[in-house]
C-alpha cells in the first residue's frame, strides 16, 4: 500500500481530531469545536454520519493513530505484534514503540514541525543515530541513543534557521536536547503520561487486533 500523500486536514476530518499542527490551525480557523472536528470530508459529510458500530469505533481508532504517526498498515501491524510480546499493557507498549520511532523522535526533538517533515529529513540523510547517518524512519531508538543533525546538513539554510529557533521549541521529559550540538539523547522510554496525543483510546486498537 502506498503512503498517503494527500492533505492532512482531510485525514484529520475523517479521524475526528487534528492529526498535526496544520490541521489544528485549520480547526481553529473554522471555529474549532467538537462538531466541526467530527464532520468527515466532502460536501455531504455531515449528512453521512451514522452511529458507528463497535467494530467501526475500533477501526477508526486504529486508523487515527496510524495516520497520526504516518505508518503504513503492515508496519503498524508489526508494531502491534511487537507490543503484544512485551511485558506490560499492550496498548501502552504500542504507543511507546510508535513514540520511539526515529521519525517521531526527530519530530519530538523540535527538528521538524510535523512527523511528515521529520520523515523527509530522515529519508534525505540529514539525521544521524549514534554518530552514523541513517535513512530509516522506522528505526526504533533506545535509552542512551543520540539523535543529531549531520554536520554537513547544518550548513543548509533550513538548519541555520532551525538553530536560531530551536531554543523556543519544547521537548518531552524523556528526551534531553543539546541546542548547540543540535542533538538529543534518549533518557528513557516514555511513560503513558508522557505521550501527549489528542483523544486516543489505545485499548480500542487492542480490541480491533484481538478478534
Amino acid at each position: 500500500m502506498a503512503r498517503y500523500r494527500g492533505p492532512s486536514v482531510r485525514q484529520s476530518r475523517r479521524a475526528g481530531v487534528p492529526l498535526d499542527e496544520k490541521s489544528e490551525r485549520h480547526f481553529a480557523k473554522r471555529g474549532g469545536g467538537r462538531q466541526n472536528r467530527l464532520n468527515p470530508p466532502g460536501m455531504h459529510g455531515d449528512r453521512r454520519q451514522r452511529r458507528p458500530s463497535e467494530h467501526g469505533l475500533q477501526l477508526r481508532e486504529k486508523q487515527k493513530v496510524r495516520w497520526m504517526y504516518g505508518v503504513l498498515e503492515k508496519q503498524f501491524r508489526r508494531h502491534f505484534e511487537a507490543a503484544s510480546r512485551m511485558e506490560g499493557v499492550t496498548g501502552e507498549n504500542l504507543l511507546r514503540i510508535l513514540e520511539m520511532r526515529l521519525d517521531n523522535v526527530v519530530y519530538r526533538s523540535g527538528f521538524a514541525s510535523t512527523r511528515r517533515q521529520a520523515r523527509q529529513l530522515v529519508n534525505r540523510g540529514h539525521i544521524m543515530l549514534n554518530g552514523r547517518k541513517t535513512n530509516i524512519p522506522s528505526a526504533i531508538v533506545k535509552p542512551g541513543d543520540v539523535v543529531s543533525i549531520r554536520p554537513q546538513s547544518r550548513e543548509k539554510e533550513y538548519f541555520k534557521v532551525l538553530a536560531e529557533e530551536l531554543g523556543h521549541r519544547d521537548v518531552p521529559e524523556w528526551i534531553t536536547r543539546n541546542d548547540e550540538e543540535m542533538s538529543v539523547t534518549i533518557l528513557q522510554a516514555p511513560t503513558r503520561d508522557q505521550i501527549v496525543l489528542p483523544e486516543v483510546n489505545e485499548q480500542l486498537i487492542v480490541e480491533f487486533y484481538s478478534k
